[in-house]
């Protein structure tokens, strides 16, 4: 009796967080089909949003002037989700929170009714259903039989880790069996990006931008490796080519800034906006070039 509560608060709970996701997103302008930039949207909100040099997933603060702040220490992907996941503490109206590391919060496995509502607002804000449906059917993918390389791309086309789309895709959209993302789970992106490059170890972030990448820009930051569309050209050197292969070209981001990358044979065009690694400051400073001492 008491599991079958339980159940029916997650599914009341998964349906509130997917109208609200649902709502934030058109009333700030955006549709429900496409990746959306987390930080782009919390300006929209008047939610500033700050990266600091501590050892946790996210800290979100109710005040007159709300501020969500991030851990720089986290990978990207993980940044994005967190902001997310804070943000929806915010337009649930909670409290001021502070999130652990995910691997200490893991050890108390009690449910915690405004945790699970933030982490699914989180999922659909930035995998809404239709967009996720819509990033497998453009590349020609079936999300249920999608190799381990394919999800990672298209985690990177929502900014998310591969391990978030996966627990996303079974649990949230239901669109892959329990059995299918344990199977995909047992893959680390380690091992995937080192079989996409075919050049072990690689230890490094690797962002996958192919044809099909449908945002404006690329947020990386100094440090990271991005797999761009074949023929690729990069307008200055805030990322540097690093080398042909048979899935696209190399590039390194060297510098913090923000470049154009384009194909001449294609409409393909975006802007690639490089952070400095573990950038600390307020977000909307993270590619601001740094000022060379005189």
């Amino acid at each position: 009796m008491r599991n079958q509560t339980l159940r029916n608060q997650r599914m009341v709970l998964a349906q509130q967080a997917q109208q609200k996701a649902i709502d934030v997103r058109r009333n700030a302008g955006f549709d429900n089909k496409s990746p959306l930039c987390i930080y782009g949207l919390c300006d929209k909100l008047n939610v500033r949003v700050k990266f600091v040099d501590i050892s946790m997933e996210g800290i979100y603060l109710r005040e007159a002037e709300p501020i969500i702040l991030l851990s720089a220490l986290r990978p990207l992907p993980r940044r994005i989700f967190t902001c997310a996941h804070e943000l929806g503490h915010h337009v649930f109206g909670h409290g001021s929170t502070i999130d652990e590391l995910i691997e200490e919060s893991e050890r108390s496995k009690a449910f915690q009714p405004e945790e699970f509502l933030a982490n699914l607002f989180a999922g659909f804000l930035l995998m809404p259903v239709l967009g996720v449906r819509k990033a497998f059917v453009s590349r020609g993918w079936d999300a249920d039989s999608a190799t381990p390389e394919q999800i990672f791309t298209v985690a990177c086309s929502f900014g998310v880790g591969y391990e978030t789309l996966i627990t996303h895709l079974a649990y949230s959209l239901k669109m892959i069996s329990s059995s299918r993302a344990n199977t995909l789970l047992k893959t680390k992106p380690k091992a995937i990006r080192e079989k996409v490059l075919g050049r072990p170890p690689f230890t490094d972030p690797l962002i996958i931008a192919d044809a099909y990448w449908s945002m404006p820009t690329i947020d990386a930051e100094v440090g990271s490796f991005l797999l761009l569309p074949t023929g690729a050209e990069a307008a200055n050197d805030t990322i540097t080519f690093e080398e042909n292969h048979p899935k696209g070209c190399l590039f390194k981001a060297n510098r913090p800034g923000v470049v154009r990358v384009y194909c001449r044979d294609t409409v393909w065009a975006v802007f690639v906006r490089v952070s400095r690694y573990q950038f600390i400051g307020l977000s909307q400073y993270r590619h601001l070039e740094e000022v060379e001492d005189e």
